[in-house]
Order: C-alpha cells, then sequence, then structure tokens
C-alpha cells in the first residue's frame, strides 16, 4: 500500500511537471506573439502617417495649383511648401512643413510672422523633405516615401519606395 501512494505521489508530481512545462510555453508564445505583434503595429502606423502626410499634401497641391503659386522656401527658418493666394491685393500663404515630429500648416497674410508651433498640427510625421526639381516638378520625401509633382499640369505620379 505504501508503494503505490508513493507511485500515485510520483505520477502526481510528473503530471504536475508535464503542465507546468506546457504552461510556461504557453506564457512564453503569448508573449513572444504580443512582441511582434506591437512591432508590426509600430511599422504599420509609421507607413500610415508617411501615407497621411503625401496624401495631404498632394491634395493641397492640386486644390490650389496655378502658375507660380506654389514653391518651396522656407517658414521661420524651416525648410516648406508654399502655396500663395491672391484676394483682395493681399497675398495669403499656406506653408506646409515639418516640425517637432508633426506635419503643420499654417495659412496667414504674408506680413505678419508666427511661431512653427502656431501652425496646425495635421499628421504625425518622423522626417518630411521638400526639392524642386526641373520643370516645374516636386519632390515630396516622407520617410522611405516619395511622391512626384508637377505644379504647372496637375500631374502626379504614384507614390514609389526608396
Amino acid at each position: 500500500m505504501n508503494k503505490t501512494i508513493h507511485n500515485r505521489r510520483i505520477d502526481t508530481i510528473f503530471v504536475l511537471i508535464v503542465f507546468s512545462i506546457f504552461a510556461f510555453s504557453v506564457l512564453m508564445v503569448l508573449m513572444l506573439g504580443a512582441g511582434i505583434y506591437r512591432n508590426m503595429t509600430e511599422i504599420s502606423q509609421e507607413g500610415q502617417n508617411e501615407r497621411t502626410a503625401l496624401s495631404y499634401i498632394r491634395t493641397k497641391v492640386k486644390n490650389y495649383d496655378s502658375a507660380g503659386n506654389i514653391h518651396i522656401g522656407d517658414f521661420c527658418g524651416i525648410p516648406a511648401l508654399n502655396i500663395d493666394e491672391v484676394y483682395e491685393d493681399t497675398v495669403y500663404r499656406t506653408s506646409i512643413y515639418h516640425y517637432d515630429g508633426w506635419l503643420y500648416e499654417i495659412y496667414s497674410d504674408i506680413s505678419l510672422e508666427f511661431l512653427p508651433e502656431d501652425g496646425m498640427r495635421i499628421s504625425r510625421s518622423d522626417h518630411l523633405t521638400f526639392a524642386e526639381l526641373s520643370n516645374g516638378m516636386l519632390k515630396v520625401s516622407a520617410g522611405d516615401m516619395n511622391l512626384l509633382l508637377s505644379t504647372r499640369s496637375g500631374t502626379e505620379f504614384p507614390l514609389t519606395g526608396d
């Protein structure tokens, strides 16, 4: 009888050890899966921020494109895409720029001065650059995505990755 009790204890201990190993394995797989999911979500969000910024700029350029009113310049020493409009003999400027991890826009009379943080936050953006190419082309880069726009004809080219 003593041997039977001893065998049951060994069986119980063995089952508990196997169950513990199984539970630990499940926990490790769940933690690994959660980490992978978190990383994939962050990567997806970064790509979404880039696409949102470029889409916003494309829409602005398409809506306000007329001869000579879109140009690369600066706003408070920060590179910016400037869109000028004349209304009742006053020039108004929309400046789109990257500041402190955000895509900003500010619309104002060009004779007024503002600070970069006075603009309206549009979208998170880790990196944004503007370049004027030949023949009225603009290149806007956000992260590893590029957008090419023609400011004269409104022709656009698809987003490309570098």
